[in-house]
């Protein structure tokens, strides 16, 4: 009769341990969920960055490589990307474009960390 009343307790304390377990973990998967979403947005952000840059050194045109980076980071929001053209458009000097776009990341309502993601890119005027 001792070891029923032992499991029971048992049962008890694991569901005592499993309640005050519960919202850490909980707490921890939706960092990394906000985490992957920052990530993912400084990756379309980095990868349309590249893509103005390389519209930049073919066209000689600063107004393009925007374009160009707008349309590649279709997911971000447009009106929060800051983006910058810079060269002297001579054949065989560099063009510079970046990109900044804001980002926060929140845990419950709670804003963790924010600011602003960068990318920079730098190829040859052809």
């Amino acid at each position: 009769m001792s070891n029923d009343r032992t499991h029971h307790r048992e049962r008890g304390q694991a569901l005592v341990e499993f309640a005050l377990v519960l919202p850490i973990l909980a707490t921890l998967l939706l960092g990394v969920i906000q985490f992957g979403i920052v990530f993912h947005d400084y990756l379309a952000l980095a990868d349309a960055v590249r893509t103005g840059a390389r519209q930049a050194s073919v066209t000689h045109d600063g107004t393009a490589a925007t374009n160009a980076v707008i349309a590649s980071a279709s997911e971000l929001k447009s009106t929060d990307l800051a983006i910058g053209v810079s060269s002297t458009w001579a054949p065989g000097s560099d063009v510079t474009v970046t990109a900044t776009y804001p980002y926060d990341i929140s845990i419950l309502g709670v804003v963790v960390k924010s600011g602003r993601l960068s990318a920079k890119t730098t190829d040859r005027v052809e």
